[in-house]
């Protein structure tokens, strides 16, 4: 029996997937999270409404702007443009909202 090099075949698989892997990393189908995408812009606590008793809240108003988009709370920050992010609760599940009609 003769045998075989596999090397050939080897390195034609390994630049085939760093291949496809460059290919989809540019044209933005593959994205590498970084620890600063995920860092917590602020927090939030809910005050609860009782009828009939007033609550204290601050006049100036927060840094952010709440968006509802596709039934989800999405924040928008005012001081650092293009920084958004999605309202989560304390165990990481979006908020989620709805449409006034």
């Amino acid at each position: 029996m003769s045998e075989r090099d596999f090397r050939p075949l080897i390195g034609t698989a390994v630049a085939s997937i760093l291949g496809t892997v460059a290919v989809l990393s540019y044209y933005g189908y593959l994205h590498m999270a970084r620890p600063a995408d995920a860092l917590l812009l602020a927090e939030y606590t809910m005050l609860k409404t009782i009828p009939g008793e007033d609550y204290k809240a601050s006049l100036k108003p927060a840094e952010q702007i709440a968006q509802c988009l596709d039934g989800i709370v999405v924040l928008f920050d005012t001081q650092q443009k293009g920084l958004t992010g999605v309202l989560v609760d304390d165990k990481k599940r979006a908020v989620r909202c709805e449409f006034a009609q």
